[in-house]
């Protein structure tokens, strides 16, 4: 009845909580995602409604305005709740972000990384607003006015039951056509990262919880050691 009452358009502003309800149930979380062509739109579209605004109508204005009270990302127009991340989440993406700063400090490098919560401007428009785990930006020119301004070089999601299948599909996708070099996407369930470059190939590397990833932007140079950040998260 409920659904019936949403999609039909009988209940005009559904609460918060009942559209959240919808969306899990209406979205089942996909595991089939280690060679996903990304070129393909398999982003799935809501149609319902939140204070009074139909999803796929939302503004970066309206970003703001909502996400004063919770953590969200708008994508194409869609609001998406982000939720608090767990502790292994913010340890995994804290030592991540470590070994790339270090390397900047140690290089006297230009480029720049950053952990969430970050405003991303990906495609430079009104209609996106995402916040990666972890970025790296070579070109300080994309940083105005509180957020980054375009495409970031690298960026970091790390999966979690509430983002897993929007940061692998919806978010991967948008990655890739915003014109950002590389994406890795850390799964602690399964213990392994898929690390994508995309201006080489679609496919990717995939490595485990026992490997050094190292990171493609910077010649492979720097290497991520995660059987030690393993050691601390668990």
């Amino acid at each position: 009845g409920t659904v019936q009452k949403v999609l039909g358009g009988i209940t005009k502003s559904p609460r918060y909580e009942t559209l959240k309800a919808l969306e899990q149930a209406l979205r089942p979380i996909e595991d089939d995602w280690y060679y996903y062509d990304w070129k393909r739109d398999a982003s799935v579209r809501e149609t319902l409604t939140y204070a009074g605004k139909k999803q796929g109508m939302y503004t970066v204005e309206d970003y703001y305005v909502l996400s004063e009270n919770e953590r969200m990302e708008l994508i194409d127009g869609v609001i998406y709740d982000l939720g608090a991340p767990t502790d292994k989440h913010q340890i995994i993406r804290d030592e991540i972000f470590a070994g790339f700063r270090d390397y900047i400090r140690k290089k006297k490098g230009k480029c720049v990384t950053i952990t969430s919560p970050i405003d991303v401007q990906l495609d430079c428009d009104n209609r996106t607003m995402v916040q990666p785990d972890v970025v790296i930006v070579c070109d300080r020119n994309k940083f105005q006015k509180g957020r980054i301004f375009g495409a970031p070089d690298l960026v970091v999601e790390v999966l979690s039951d509430s983002t897993r299948k929007k940061d692998i599909v919806i978010k991967g996708s948008k990655y890739c056509d915003a014109g950002v070099i590389e994406y890795w996407i850390v799964d602690p369930k399964k213990k392994r990262v898929q690390v994508y470059r995309f201006e080489e190939d679609y496919a990717p590397t995939i490595y485990t919880f026992a490997d050094k990833v190292p990171v493609g932007i910077w010649n492979n140079e720097c290497e991520v050691d995660f059987s030690e950040i393993y050691g601390i998260a668990i």
